[in-house]
C-alpha cells in the first residue's frame, strides 16, 4: 500500500457514494454501499498496509500511531474531495480502521427526505433536542442538517463539540465555531463548561456518552441554550429511560422533572432500503415535547408516551415510527418485508390494513 493507492480507494468511495470503509488484514478493503457490504477486487491487506493507513491518518494531524493502541477515533481530509471519519482499532494483534465517509455537502431536509417539522423544532430559543437511533442511521447527517437550517435562517452564535469533528460548517447567518475534543479540548464535559465563556445561543455536542456530559447538557438548557445532541437509543421512552438511568436513584425523580421542563423534541432514525434497492431512506419518530407528554415524562409513564406520539399527528406534526413505515408502504417507497424487518411492533401488517 502506497500514498497513491489509498487516495484512489478514498476517492472511489466518494465517486460510488459509499458509506464505510473497512481495511483489515487478510481482507480485500469492504466497501458499505446502500447498506450493503461489498468486496473490492484489490489485494488482500497485510498488517503492513492496515499500519501504513493507520499512520498516513495520524500523521494529518501531527501524531504518531502509538505502539499500544488499542482504539482511537479520528478524522482524515482528503484535499477538494471529502472528509472520513476514522475509527483505529486492534484486532487479532493488527492494526484495523473503518472509515465513515462525510460528503463536503450537509443535506437540506429536502435533500435527505427528513420531515420538514425539524424546522419547526429549531425554532425553540432554548431546551434540549435529541437525535437517537442505532449506530450507522443517520444521526450525524440529521445533526448537521438542522445546524444547516439554523446557519442559514437564524443570526445565531453557534458551537458545537465533537469526537470528532464530522461536517464542517462555514458560518452563514450565523456564527459557527466548531471544537474538537483531543484536539481543541480535553472532554466533552470541560468543553461544555468552556462553551457557556463563548456567548452561544446554540450548542451541539456529538453525542451524549456519560453522566458528566449528559448532566452538563441538561444545566445548559436550563441556562437559556438551545442544546442538541444525539444517543443510541432507539425511540422517545428509551431515550428519556437512558438519560434518567445514569443518574443516581436518588435523584431521578428531579432528573425527570428537570427533563420535562427543557425537552423539545426527540427524533428517532432509523434508515430503510427503498423498494427498488437503490436508494436508503430514513424512517423516523418525531416526539415534540407537549404538555402531556411533559406529564408523562415528571411521572414516569414513559410507556404512554408513544400513544400520545400517534394522537398528535395532525396536531403537532408528531409521528411514530410505525406511522411512518405504513406511508412509505403506502407510497410504495418501501415493501412490507422492509418495515416490519425496522418495526419493532408485532402487528404492522394489520396497522397497514386498518389505519
Amino acid at each position: 500500500m502506497d500514498m497513491a493507492t489509498l487516495i484512489q480507494i478514498l476517492e472511489i468511495a466518494f465517486e460510488k457514494k459509499v458509506s464505510d470503509i473497512h481495511f483489515e488484514v487478510d481482507d480485500p478493503p469492504l466497501f458499505r454501499a446502500r447498506g450493503h457490504l461489498i468486496h473490492s477486487k484489490l489485494n488482500k491487506l497485510t498488517n503492513r498496509d492496515t499500519e501504513f493507513i493507520a499512520s498516513a491518518v495520524m500523521e494529518q494531524h501531527n501524531r504518531k500511531l502509538p505502539e499500544d493502541l488499542k482504539e482511537f477515533d479520528t478524522s482524515f481530509t482528503l484535499a477538494n474531495v471529502g472528509r472520513f471519519r476514522v475509527s483505529i482499532f486492534r484486532q487479532r494483534g493488527n492494526i484495523g480502521l473503518v472509515m465513515r465517509v462525510i460528503p463536503h455537502h450537509i443535506g437540506t431536509f429536502e435533500e435527505l427526505n427528513l420531515p420538514p417539522v425539524l424546522g419547526n423544532i429549531t425554532r425553540a430559543p432554548n431546551g434540549l433536542i435529541l437525535v437517537c437511533g442505532p449506530t450507522g442511521n443517520g444521526k450525524s447527517t440529521t445533526l448537521a442538517s438542522m445546524i444547516r437550517h439554523i446557519n442559514d435562517n437564524f443570526n445565531y452564535s453557534v458551537v458545537t463539540v465533537e469526537d470528532p469533528i464530522e461536517y464542517i460548517f462555514h458560518s452563514n447567518r450565523s456564527c459557527i465555531i466548531q471544537r474538537e475534543v483531543g484536539i481543541d479540548t480535553e472532554s466533552f464535559s470541560g468543553a461544555l463548561k468552556a462553551a457557556m465563556r463563548m456567548d452561544p445561543d446554540v450548542i451541539m455536542v456529538g453525542e451524549m456518552r456519560d453522566l458528566d456530559t449528559i448532566d452538563a447538557c441538561i444545566k445548559a438548557a436550563e441556562t437559556g441554550h438551545l442544546v442538541l445532541s444525539t444517543l443510541h437509543t432507539h425511540n422517545a421512552a428509551s431515550t428519556i429511560s437512558r438519560i434518567v438511568g445514569h443518574f443516581p436513584t436518588q435523584t431521578q425523580d428531579n432528573v425527570r422533572h428537570r427533563l420535562a421542563e427543557i425537552l423539545v423534541a426527540t427524533i428517532s432514525l432509523r434508515l430503510v432500503r427503498g423498494k427498488n434497492g437503490d436508494v436508503i431512506l430514513p424512517a423516523l419518530e418525531v416526539m415534540q415535547a407537549t404538555s402531556t407528554i411533559k406529564a408523562c415524562i415528571r411521572d414516569g409513564h414513559l410507556d404512554e408516551i408513544e400513544q400520545f406520539i400517534e394522537k398528535g399527528r395532525d396536531e403537532y406534526n408528531m409521528q411514530t415510527l410505525d406511522q411512518h413505515l405504513i406511508q412509505l408502504c403506502r407510497q410504495e417507497a418501501i415493501t412490507l418485508d422492509e418495515a416490519k424487518r425496522i418495526s419493532r411492533s408485532t402487528d404492522l401488517e394489520r396497522k397497514l390494513i386498518y389505519y
